[in-house]
C-alpha cells in the first residue's frame, strides 16, 4: 500500500505542467505553485495517464481576475537510462485573464512538450530532471517565442509523506518580442501528510525573474504560502488547494487563488497473473 501511494503521488508530480499571466506578459512561464502538493522527484509507474489542473484567482491592487485550464497527457515508459524512468509530457493550457468590467481575453496558452528522467533512490526517496520547451504561438495570452524549460525535484514519499522541493528554471530564446520575456526562477513546496485515503497539509511557492529585458524593467518576485486537501478514490485521485501571497514585488498587487487537480489512468500494464501453487 505504501508503494501504492507513493506511485499515484509521483504521478501527480510529473503531470503538473503550467503557466501564468501577470500585467504585461511578463513573470513566470510555467505558473509559480502549479506543482504543489505532488511528488515531483519520484518516477511515475508505467503507463499512460490524464491530468486537469484548473485554478482560479485575483490579484488585488490592479484587479485582475485569472483562470487556468491545463490538460496534460503523460507517458511513462518501459525504458530506463541510467537507472531513471524515461517519461514523456504534453500540455496544452487555456488561460482567461482580464479586468472585470473593462476587458477579458480567453486564448490558448503555448503549448510544452518535454521529456523527464525520474530515479527511485529507494528508502522513500527520489529525484528527477525534466527538459521541454513552451512553443512560440501568437495569441493574446502566450509569450511569443519559445522558452527552454527544465526542473530539478527531490521528493520523500515513505510513511504517507510527501515532503517535496521543485526548482523551475525558464530560459527564453528572446528577450522581447511583442511581450516582454524575461528568464525565470520557480520553487514549489510541499509538506503534506496521508490519513488513510486523505491527504492533507501546507505547501508553499516562490518565484523570481532573473534579468531585465530592456531598460527599465522591474524584476517581479513573489511568496505564496496555503493548505491542501486531497483525497484517494482509487484509481482517480483529486487534489484542491487555496494559495496567497505574502509578499510581492512589481506585480501590482497580491494573488489569492483556488487550485483543482484530478487525476485519471487512461492505460497501465495489465499484472500478470501469480502462478497456482501446488501443495501435496
Amino acid at each position: 500500500m505504501a508503494r501504492y501511494s507513493r506511485s499515484w503521488a509521483a504521478m501527480a508530480g510529473v503531470l503538473s505542467l503550467g503557466l501564468t499571466v501577470s500585467v504585461g506578459h511578463a513573470g513566470s512561464v510555467t505558473q509559480p505553485g502549479e506543482t504543489v502538493g505532488v511528488a515531483a522527484g519520484a518516477p511515475l509507474p508505467q503507463g499512460v495517464y490524464f491530468v486537469n489542473t484548473f485554478d482560479y484567482g485575483h490579484r488585488d491592487g490592479v484587479n485582475v481576475y485569472a483562470g487556468v485550464d491545463i490538460p496534460v497527457v503523460a507517458w511513462s515508459t518501459p525504458w530506463t537510462i541510467f537507472g531513471a524512468r524515461v517519461q514523456f509530457l504534453a500540455a496544452t493550457p487555456v488561460i482567461e485573464v482580464g479586468v472585470p468590467h473593462a476587458n477579458f481575453n480567453v486564448g490558448v496558452y503555448n503549448p510544452l512538450l518535454a521529456g523527464q528522467l525520474a530515479w527511485d533512490l529507494g528508502n522513500g526517496f527520489g529525484v528527477s530532471y525534466l527538459l521541454g520547451a513552451y512553443f512560440e504561438t501568437d495569441t493574446s495570452v502566450s509569450f511569443h517565442d519559445t522558452s527552454i524549460n527544465q526542473r530539478f525535484a527531490a521528493s520523500y514519499t515513505a510513511n504517507g509523506w510527501n515532503l517535496t522541493a521543485n526548482l523551475i528554471w525558464g530560459i527564453h530564446t528572446q528577450s522581447v518580442t511583442e511581450t516582454i520575456n524575461p528568464d525565470f526562477l520557480n520553487l514549489d513546496l510541499t509538506a503534506t501528510k496521508k490519513f488513510g485515503k486523505w491527504e492533507l497539509g501546507p505547501v508553499a511557492f516562490g518565484s523570481t525573474d532573473l534579468n531585465s529585458p530592456i531598460v527599465g524593467y522591474l524584476k517581479q518576485s513573489q511568496f505564496a504560502i496555503g493548505g491542501l486537501a486531497g483525497y484517494d478514490f482509487g484509481p482517480v485521485i483529486m487534489q484542491a488547494y487555496v494559495t496567497t501571497d505574502v509578499v510581492e514585488e512589481n506585480y501590482g498587487g497580491r494573488d489569492t487563488r483556488g487550485w483543482f487537480r484530478m487525476i485519471i489512468p487512461v492505460w497501465t500494464p495489465p499484472v500478470p497473473p501469480r502462478a497456482p501453487m501446488y501443495t501435496k
